[in-house]
């Protein structure tokens, strides 16, 4: 059958992001990180051939010993269950958890260990989150796999906001395919037999796998090519955001040109040095007319774009150079009215847990201030949810509060970077055998890294040897 003829801009964007466009799906957004975890346990409980799960991070608390119960029963029951997880994102996280799966029948691997004969590996990471059962059904999106995202009403710990899609139709094939890409990269790659999922069309949705593999800049080129063609709207949800200068420019562009360009952020977030990179921009995103949101629930983790009326993309890739430029990242993107429609929605629901940046004048000479307005005045006696942060948290917020009181992003940076060459310093004065030991270390690893990388590129002749 011949595929119609994409519009230009559609034709610019698959060329982008290399990935086709795949009709005949269903996308059914969670926007309820408790309720996305219930359905990946659910989907996993309901797999009968085999389970392809990837992620970030898996860690061994409450939550992942949930989804560890799932698995390893369905590993007894003979379902062939891998598991893919990054060595660095989940670096905390017991023997004991991947020895118990493994145990049971499980096949998992670790991305990227982080002691290795490549050093270069240690920056690349595999920021994905994937699940597939049978080849039928997937479940993709940003949230990871601990209490974070689970929360603990008995404990008042409110779970963080997370997106995910649940796929169905021939969509959720090509997902799997990307998972057997990155799984044959950490050792022996898939069986045939467990690659021919082909499940039949479920619906009307055109979807757009982007895989994004390091240095290829896949998302990024297609966020250019939409931000670039974009008319009425564009909203962007992001826990990390510090975009790279082409994108920065291209969203204060858009904005002059008198698009409606929103960014919703983290206020509190679990990276605190992140934040502050993100407010260094505020300022000249605000006078191009860009509008700036901060959340104020616990985290807001989800990676969400709306373009227009036409395009919605949910996935995994913060809008960062790491992200862009260097990690494996999953995202999907839909040219489509009623998904672009549900990503909207819920971004105008997130508004009402978020307060704008506003520029506020002052005298002469000095710059603007930055204030929070509420984006919906709270009811008379009504209080927020209460939340009682964990540890993990309150050292984030600490750090956050800590940096206010100095007063000045750039004070507070500056203060940071003399505290570490401090502490640096007084622990060598200190502990100079120690320290020198760690040095000596380090550098030993590191020569034998590189060595090991430039002989395997000597006798394999790569395109590192030509002249």
């Amino acid at each position: 059958m011949t595929r119609p003829v994409p519009d230009a801009i559609a034709h610019a964007v698959e060329r982008a992001a290399d990935a086709r466009p795949i009709g005949g799906n269903t996308l059914e957004h969670l926007a309820d990180s408790p309720a996305a975890i219930q359905a990946m346990l659910d989907a996993i409980g309901g797999a009968r051939r085999w389970v392809h799960l990837e992620n970030y991070i898996i860690r061994s608390d409450r939550t992942g010993r949930r989804f560890a119960d799932a698995l390893i029963d369905r590993a007894r029951a003979g379902v062939r269950v891998r598991v893919l997880y990054d060595a660095l994102g989940s670096f905390g996280t017991r023997r004991s958890f991947w020895r118990a799966l493994r145990r049971a029948g499980a096949d998992v691997r670790p991305f990227h260990p982080i002691l290795s004969s490549q050093p270069f590996d240690l920056f690349i990471r595999d920021h994905r989150k994937l699940l597939v059962t049978d080849g039928t059904r997937a479940i993709t999106g940003g949230l990871c796999i601990g209490d974070e995202w689970a929360g603990d009403p008995a404990r008042h710990r409110l779970p963080w906001r997370d997106s995910m899609a649940v796929v169905c139709g021939p969509a959720a094939a090509a997902l799997d395919h990307t998972f057997a890409d990155i799984w044959s990269s950490a050792g022996a790659p898939l069986p045939d037999d467990e690659l021919t999922g082909d499940p039949e069309p479920c619906g009307t949705t055109t979807v757009q796998v982007v895989a994004g593999v390091p240095f290829e800049a896949r998302l990024f080129r297609a966020v250019q090519v939409i931000t670039a063609a974009v008319t009425e709207r564009l909203w962007i949800t992001d826990a990390y955001m510090v975009p790279p200068a082409p994108l920065y420019t291209a969203l204060r562009d858009a904005a002059r040109a008198g698009v409606d360009v929103r960014v919703l952020v983290p206020g509190a977030s679990d990276l605190p040095v992140l934040r502050n990179v993100t407010r260094v921009g505020y300022r000249d995103l605000l006078r191009a007319g860009v509008r700036v949101f901060e959340w104020r629930g616990p985290m807001i983790h989800a990676k969400t774009l709306v373009a227009d009326r036409r395009w919605a993309r949910l996935g995994s890739s913060n809008l960062n150079v790491s992200s862009l430029l260097g990690n494996y990242e999953l995202d999907l993107l839909a040219d489509n009215a009623a998904a672009a429609d549900v990503l909207a929605n819920q971004f105008r629901r997130d508004l009402h847990s978020a307060t704008e940046v506003l520029l506020r004048p002052r005298r002469p000479m000095l710059p603007p201030q930055l204030v929070h307005e509420p984006v919906v005045a709270p009811v008379p006696g009504t209080p927020l949810p209460l939340h009682k942060r964990s540890g993990y948290e309150l050292g984030a917020v600490a750090v956050v509060a800590l940096r206010r009181v100095a007063g000045g992003l750039r004070r507070s940076l500056a203060a940071t970077a003399a505290l570490t060459c401090v502490t640096l310093g007084v622990s060598q004065l200190l502990f100079p055998h120690v320290m020198g030991a760690i040095l000596a270390v380090g550098c030993f690893w590191l020569a034998l890294g590189f060595g090991a990388y430039s002989l395997r590129k000597r006798h394999a002749g790569g395109p590192d040897d030509a002249e």
